[in-house]
């Protein structure tokens, strides 16, 4: 299956369907009255989260969407039917932007969310509905509401609960492979990887998952190599491991560029709590492994963990590190929430609030 995480839509909702002019008519009753019914509702474009697609491939070979228009009224006071929904299913973390790109109209972000996006239109009014004491014989009826009408962009930033970032070729799918049971393309070449991988992880009893992203290189937040689209899927991450090629002559230069593209990129990344490791130690041998760990730690100011993504070496260290800042994400997460419930509680008075304004009165 092909990997996609960009698609532009187009939704229409139903029109509201006409009324109807009609008059009773039937024999012996010679003032039978109007009796035109008013037309259907139009169907709404509705968008529905489900957690069997991963990708939004299937929005490049349909791109239209349109709700049913709903039915003409009918004469003996009969309203037309209402007109079928159109129901857009997308995947989890899947955001619905605006056409300029930029502004977030809708973040899919729960199995089973479902959002009303476009409403139908009304249905129009009958003759029947006009009729009055002094006008009992109306011939007017009104036109259903147009729908609504709208193009956007979808946007899936895949749900993962740490990242892995690094230039290309510095071993992260390697990593990928070797931690979980995913199976990336992997080979000594830059960009091998074209799109994000997820993997589940397991640090003892402990899961979580790691999401490997296309590497980046210096200005690709200006479109150079893959550009920094791919930094979207690591967005939601609670923790990036940033992977660096040991066998590179200059660390702290390869570390800046990284960083730097983070911070263009914006979107909180570069605020994301950080593990650095340096990659392929086994290449280099462990003297000058941890001579290159030193320099680079001096440098940066930060600890900097030795693993080698073939051997397997030193990776329990970081899949430790990086679990015990996913567990203490979501720990902050429910807190948020149990916060939420809280304040947006409504009070109920029990009985013993009624027994202190007896006692008051």
């Amino acid at each position: 299956m092909k990997f996609l995480d960009q698609a532009k839509i187009y939704l229409k909702s139903g029109n509201g369907g006409p009324g109807c002019v009609s008059f009773r008519r039937e024999k012996y009753i010679e003032f039978g009255g109007p009796n035109g019914g008013n037309g259907g509702r139009g169907g709404d474009v509705i968008f529905e989260c489900v957690d069997t697609l991963n990708t939004l491939i299937d929005f490049r070979y349909q791109q239209h969407f349109r709700a049913e228009s709903g039915q003409g009224g009918m004469g003996k006071d009969r309203t037309g039917a209402g007109g079928d929904d159109c129901i857009v299913r997308v995947p989890v973390g899947t955001e619905i932007i605006d056409e300029d790109k930029e502004t977030v109209l809708a973040d899919m972000v729960e199995p089973g969310q479902r959002i009303v996006f476009l409403k139908g239109g009304d249905g129009g009014f009958g003759n029947a509905h006009y009729k009055s004491s002094t006008n009992q014989a109306p011939r007017k009826s009104t036109p259903g509401w147009p729908g609504e009408e709208r193009s956007v962009w979808l946007r899936l930033k895949l749900i993962a609960d740490a990242g892995l970032v690094g230039l290309p070729n510095a071993g992260k799918s390697t990593f990928l492979s070797v931690v979980s049971k995913a199976k990336p393309k992997i080979a000594d070449y830059p960009f091998t990887t074209l799109h994000p991988n997820l993997g589940v992880v397991k640090a003892g009893e402990y899961d979580f998952v790691l999401a490997d992203i296309p590497g980046l290189i210096e200005g690709a937040h200006e479109g150079k190599g893959l550009g920094d689209r791919f930094l979207g899927h690591v967005e939601r991450t609670s923790v990036l491991l940033h992977l660096i090629d040991a066998t590179q002559d200059d660390l702290p230069e390869v570390y800046a560029t990284i960083r730097n593209e983070l911070e263009e990129y914006g979107g909180g990344l570069v605020d994301k709590p950080e593990i650095i490791a340096i990659n392929k130690c086994d290449a280099i041998g462990p003297e000058l492994a941890e001579d290159q760990a030193k320099t680079l730690s001096k440098a940066i100011g930060k600890e900097v963990f030795q693993i080698s993504g073939v051997t397997g070496e030193g990776t329990d260290t970081v899949l430790f590190k990086l679990a015990d800042e996913v567990k203490k994400n979501r720990a902050y997460q429910k807190q948020l929430e149990a916060e939420d419930h809280v304040e947006y509680a409504e009070y109920e008075p029990d009985e013993d609030d009624d027994h202190l304004d007896e006692q008051a009165g």
